[in-house]
């Protein structure tokens, strides 16, 4: 039988700083409806993890 193979991370730690500027520039560009407070609760969560 063959051992599972470690998950490895899809997102490399820098990559959140790219993700999380995408979206303030999402955020800015958006309107004040649902998906644009989706996006800023996203972008809270991110900086939360990045720390």
């Amino acid at each position: 039988m063959t051992q599972p193979t470690l998950a490895r991370p899809v997102f490399s730690t820098e990559d959140f700083s790219l993700i999380r500027a995408a979206l303030a520039t999402a955020i800015k560009a958006g309107d004040d409806g649902a998906e644009t407070r989706k996006l800023v609760n996203l972008h809270h969560r991110l900086g939360r993890f990045a720390r």
